[in-house]
């Protein structure tokens, strides 16, 4: 979970139990139980997905109860008021930013799963928005904790994805409104605090789905936290199965047809194998929007021209995977260039009100944590607003980008998916989607792991980089600088192997 998030609770001081003993499973065992479930899988006829802290270790994104987790370390020393400082033990670290969390091998495999009408349903408490950002449909899945990147209107409930954390917990009122202009009320948080009660809307489901189910499937949760882990025993009444795949042993373990006491990552690649299913690769489109608006002077003598690089969320959103803009002039010695280093990134000229066309060169900087180090974006200047506003099929756009990152093993590629524009006063917007991570799990690593011959779940990332080179138009893809990642395959480095599964900082 977030480091964020924790400090954000309200204090309390029975967190559950906490830094119990892990088990693993020997490599034979590990084996036969991994056949085991994916015998139980291919028989289901409506299996449900019960998910916790554990399936997100991997994506660099520490646990709560683990031996590291985050309420371990916090175990010992409290404060009334200075609770989150420490007395000798270092808290855990995120090995990314919350926000550029990336799916795990279970996630995407959870995906694959639902596509093929295996998985019917998914319980989350987790509050990462990895398993919407991994492509599980929102109809799909119950987040019973909340949800750190959605919003919701207080008034017409629709929800709101967004690309960075809410800044609040607790069911409070965000700095943004609903965007549908009939209603414009303000939004909330989505993410709960330790007295809150569970969402009905997403407990109505989950319990529907409980009771149907002939088999529930938990993973990575201590099955400790009420009422939620009392989700999975509703299947026994109709005579389903429950299996519990977790480090640690859990409170319900005497209630499950099955335990398998391993990483979950490396559990389900065994699994996928075995029911002959592929881990889809996960690529990751980010959007953001150009700005340009002209206004006369005063005076009339003089054209006041804007530039603003930011969020499709809203003037009060940050802009979070882009570091800086770099705006440059060419064929025009006369205007000088400037880099945008803080946000929000605006660039404001003024000209005589007779000037020629020229043209604008964006360099868009990106964050660290992705794996695009720029995007370089020529935009033709006229002074003047297109009346046309052509409709773009943004779903299609986006499978194409999805489709041709995959087929490239690439990241970068990027479209306009909309045009706006205005008149009076006079703007223009455009909105871009670019491809900024992209992480393949490669299918022979799965079925080694399967056999338990790869420790901890490894696979195969690949991932991309930007040349200094750029397309001639804004819906051409960009030239790439391949990095190679190397996975050792040592027992001894085990946990780190496995934290390398997601992409967390530029090589």
């Amino acid at each position: 979970m977030s480091l964020g998030y924790a400090e954000k609770l309200s204090y309390i001081e029975d967190v559950g139990k906490v830094g119990m003993a892990e088990f693993f499973e020997s490599p034979r065992i590990l084996q036969e139980k991994v056949g085991q479930l994916a015998n139980m899988i291919r028989k289901s006829k409506h299996m449900v997905v019960f998910t916790g802290a554990g399936i997100s270790t991997s994506c660099g994104i520490p646990d709560f109860r683990g031996p590291k987790g985050i309420w371990t370390l916090q175990s010992d020393v409290y404060y009334a008021f200075f609770w989150w400082q420490r007395d000798g033990k270092a808290l855990p670290k995120a090995a990314l930013p919350f926000n550029r969390a990336m799916p795990s091998i279970t996630h995407m495999a959870l995906v694959e799963l639902e596509k093929a009408s295996i998985l019917k349903f998914v319980i989350s408490q987790n509050v990462d928005g990895l398993h919407i950002r991994s492509g599980i449909p929102r109809e799909k899945l119950a987040e019973l904790h909340g949800d750190s990147f959605l919003e919701v209107c207080s008034s017409c409930g629709v929800e709101y994805v967004r690309d960075f954390e809410i800044e609040t917990i607790g069911l409070k009122e965000t700095p943004r409104r609903c965007s549908d202009t009939s209603c414009g009320a303000r939004l909330r948080d989505t993410v709960l605090d330790w007295e809150d009660a569970l969402p009905r809307k997403e407990m109505d489901a989950a319990e529907k789905h409980c009771k149907m189910a002939d088999l529930i499937l938990c993973l990575g949760t201590s099955l400790q936290i009420k009422p939620a882990c009392n989700l999975p025993l509703k299947c026994l009444r109709g005579g389903g199965k429950i299996v519990i795949v977790n480090l640690q042993k859990t409170p319900k373990d005497k209630k499950a047809s099955l335990v398998i006491h391993g990483l979950v990552d490396k559990v389900i690649a065994g699994v996928m194998e075995s029911l002959i299913l592929h881990i889809p690769p996960f690529i990751r489109i980010d959007l953001f929007q150009i700005f340009l608006s002209q206004a006369v002077s005063s005076d009339k003598r003089y054209m006041n021209w804007n530039l603003k690089v930011e969020s499709v969320h809203g003037n009060r959103a940050p802009l979070p995977f882009v570091k800086s803009v770099e705006v440059s002039f060419v064929d025009r010695q006369d205007l000088k260039a400037a880099v945008l280093d803080k946000q929000p990134f605006v660039l404001k000229r003024r000209f005589v009100r007779i000037v020629e066309p020229f043209e604008v060169v964006l360099k868009i900087n990106f964050i660290d944590a992705c794996r695009c180090l720029y995007a370089q974006i020529k935009i033709p200047v006229n002074f003047k607003v297109s009346r046309k506003c052509p409709q773009y099929d943004k779903e299609a756009i986006y499978q194409n980008l999805r489709e041709a990152a995959a087929q490239d093993s690439r990241c970068g590629q990027y479209e306009v998916i909309q045009r706006k524009a205005n008149l009076s006063p006079k703007y223009d917007i455009t909105v871009y989607a670019i491809v900024t991570n992209i992480a393949t799990y490669d299918k022979a690593v799965a079925k080694a792991s399967s056999e338990g011959v790869v420790c901890n779940g490894d696979a195969k990332i690949k991932s991309e980089s930007l040349m200094n080179n750029s397309s001639e138009t804004d819906n051409k893809p960009l030239r790439f600088l391949k990095r190679k990642h190397r996975l050792t395959h040592s027992p001894k480095t085990a946990n780190k192997q496995l934290r390398l599964l997601q992409p967390k900082s530029r090589l």
